[in-house]
């Protein structure tokens, strides 16, 4: 993979179809994501595109959407004050997958955690993904806390 054909960008809302598919098409997806909610998602988009703390991120390559994920910043009273990240949805199209565009992507989002002073960059991600969990950790991130969820 030619890596300076890879573009990192905010999404615009061209690219929330595509996102979407990618969404959906993930293992866990397939359950959850609904692409003929379009509406839905729509909403979403425009509320994290207005958000100064969210930036939604795609990887373009050959004009064609191939990864995207979503980053937070969120500002923290802990670590005296300091800024975190949360970077979650991370999609990398499953035709260009194992040769390091994920990496490169995340790398990207790592980057970008530094231009924002951030200092901690979380995410969580499911108990099953385990080559996600190898993934994550060939980057870094360390396991050190356990994640909780409430549905409401």
């Amino acid at each position: 993979m030619n890596f300076s054909q890879l573009i990192f960008r905010q999404a615009e809302e061209k690219d929330l179809a595509r996102i979407i598919e990618m969404l959906a098409t993930d293992i866990f997806g397939k359950d959850r994501e609904n692409q003929q909610n379009y509406p839905a998602y729509h909403t979403a988009f425009l509320e994290i595109s207005a958000d100064k703390n969210n930036f939604l991120a795609v990887v373009e390559f050959k004009n064609k959407i191939i990864g995207t994920c979503h980053l937070t910043l969120m500002p923290s009273l802990t670590m005296q004050g300091a800024r975190r990240m949360n970077i979650e949805a991370i999609r990398v199209d499953d035709e260009f997958q194992n040769n390091g565009i994920g990496s490169w992507m995340m790398k990207k989002a790592i980057d970008f955690a530094k231009e924002k002073k951030v200092k901690t960059i979380q995410l969580t991600t499911n108990k099953h993904r385990k080559e996600a969990h190898r993934f994550y950790g060939r980057l870094g991130f360390v396991a050190t806390h356990e994640g909780m969820k409430l549905s409401v």
